[in-house]
């Protein structure tokens, strides 16, 4: 991260001050593409020229050398001079835009959250030109899912950051993993946690917290420290525990509380006590090594971190009866990738090969239908040429099968973008809502999945985890539905997204519906985010036969051909 993670944050800040002045859309969108792109190349930005990353151009390139050799970016320090300390993080509350921004901070004087949130407790936002009660309203919920989502870390940054954590102190440390809420995939993280095990415990404290990603070391002991990182101050917590002990301390760790709680009362039933330090019969350590020892000297069946959140596994583990849950390896393909002929970064080609060199069978091309304008989305002639730069594509690129598909906008009528007679053209055809979120959702998306060449419904519930709610509708009935009607449900792997969460996908796999972990990557970096989607179907207790991207694709069971 590093460097990286610092000019990419910048660069977002300079995208929001251009935004919020009204400045053109091209300039606006230059910076957030920079940013993307610092933040999804893997290398150190300093030991390259900038322009060798692939979409950064040679304005952008000149900032990064400023800021690597300067520590500063003039044009930063430019267009943020007459703006007020905190009033561009307002652009993160949703329902929130740069003119609204600005015309309350022009006619009210807003410019903090404590401003924002005096003036809507006056009713003041509402008597503003082109505002009215329910914008106020929905601003204020927008405050409340702001300052909600402040206090959690999205997995996805939580993971980079743990992982840089991790990585000096793996050397030394004969076991070293993250625990917590972290481990078992949760979409949001509160405080990091990691735990180690080895005998070097005050060395492995010491190099912790010594690093370069260190803002502020908070606390510092023999065997535990906690530190305040440079990556949004996220804190980190640090703590060694002997070999003998490290399954049940990374057990307790893990959690979650309530199944650590059921853990504790059927030990103590069979006459034993289960602590961090292990299980004991009186007064002797009787397993605690590994986390399997300690499950089976309850006996119980090891269960994966994931499950851990006291809804039955525990008394599924006792019976046999837990789910053998998807894994990385199953994964055959990615069904969900935008190429450049929307709004993509990447060419056609460049996406199927960065896909065969992580060992996929095959991919789905999906860009936007025509009405996503925004998004670039393809009218019929456009697709047509899409479709044959695919086949010209397919005849010199061997051992990849690239699928056709396209994530056709559901219109307000519940009707298609595209006619039955493109539709049929393709392999595969993924439906998603981009517009009219709170207008006959549920009848809508039900009405698109009864057309038969319907294959996937894309990010079911339109949530952001940065704050938007998604759209209104009845989440039940609709997966009951697709379930009725085989259509499967999109568990979006997208960073911001992890939509369908855990909770839904049970439900969903209660009423028989199938499901497929997609990406909706925009360059091949995003290809990364199938661990998160498989994090979140693993919490949702899939197995391999749940998802359709396990399958070969010869056999992937679409619709159309079951």
């Amino acid at each position: 991260m590093g460097k990286n993670t610092e000019i990419a944050d910048i660069f977002e800040r300079i995208a929001d001050a251009l935004e919020f002045k009204g400045e053109m859309v091209f300039k606006v969108s230059a910076y957030r593409k920079a940013a993307r792109m610092l933040r999804e190349y893997s290398g150190d930005i300093s030991s390259i020229h900038p322009s060798e990353i692939e979409g950064i151009g040679k304005g952008m390139a000149e900032k990064i050398e400023e800021y690597l050799k300067t520590g500063r970016i003039k044009k930063y320090e430019e267009v943020i001079a007459d703006i007020p300390e905190g009033l561009l993080e307002l652009l993160n509350i949703p329902n929130m835009g740069p003119k609204t921004l600005h015309l309350l901070h022009k006619e009210l004087g807003v410019n903090n959250l404590k401003d924002l949130e005096r003036v809507l407790e006056e009713g003041k936002v509402a008597a503003l030109p082109g505002m009215g009660e329910k914008k106020e309203e929905n601003i204020k919920k927008g405050v409340l899912l702001y300052k909600a989502g402040r206090s959690r870390i999205p997995l996805a940054t939580a993971l980079k950051v743990v992982r840089e954590v991790i990585s000096p102190l793996s050397d030394i440390s004969e076991e070293i993993s993250p625990a917590g809420s972290l481990r078992r995939m949760k979409e949001t993280i509160g405080d990091i946690d990691i735990l180690a095990a080895g005998e070097k415990t005050q060395e492995i404290v010491d190099i912790f917290t010594r690093q370069s990603y260190v803002r502020e070391v908070i606390a510092k002991g023999d065997t535990k420290a906690s530190i305040r990182t440079i990556y949004n101050n996220l804190q980190v917590d640090l703590r060694v525990v002997e070999k003998d002990c490290w399954g049940a301390a990374l057990l307790y760790f893990t959690g979650s509380k309530a199944h650590n709680i059921k853990l504790r009362g059927i030990a103590k039933d069979r006459g034993l006590k289960i602590n961090e330090y292990g299980v004991f019969r009186g007064t002797k350590r009787i397993a605690g090594k590994t986390e399997d020892d300690v499950y089976r000297t309850l006996g119980i069946k090891f269960i994966p971190p994931e499950l851990r959140e006291d809804k039955g596994e525990i008394e599924a583990a006792m019976k046999g009866t837990l789910p053998v849950l998807v894994e990385q390896k199953d994964i055959k393909g990615d069904l969900h990738i935008h190429s450049n002929y929307s709004d993509g970064m990447d060419d056609i080609e460049t996406v199927t090969l960065a896909a065969k060199r992580r060992g996929y069978e095959y991919i789905g091309i999906c860009d936007h239908s025509k009405t996503s304008k925004i998004a670039g989305g393809l009218d019929e002639e456009a697709l047509k040429r899409r479709n044959e730069e695919i086949d010209s594509i397919q005849e010199k690129i061997k051992g990849i099968k690239i699928l056709k598909g396209m994530e056709v906008d559901i219109l307000s009528n519940g009707s298609l973008d595209y006619s039955d007679s493109i539709l049929e053209q393709l392999d595969f055809v993924i439906v998603a809502v981009h517009q009219g979120f709170f207008k006959n959702v549920t009848e809508r998306i039900k009405e698109a999945m009864r057309n038969p060449f319907v294959d996937i419904l894309a990010h079911p519930t339109g949530r952001l985890l940065s704050g938007r709610e998604g759209y209104k509708m009845n989440i039940e009935e609709v997966m009951e539905y697709a379930a009725k009607m085989g259509v499967a449900l999109e568990i979006n792997a997208s960073y911001d997204r992890l939509d369908i969460n855990d909770v839904n996908i049970m439900k969903a796999k209660g009423y028989g519906a199938i499901f497929v972990i997609g990406t909706d990557a925009h360059s091949t970096g995003m290809l990364e985010d199938m661990e998160l989607g498989l994090g979140t179907a693993r919490r949702g207790w899939l197995e391999k036969k749940d998802v359709l991207n396990t399958y070969r694709w010869q056999d992937i069971p679409f619709r159309r051909r079951r």
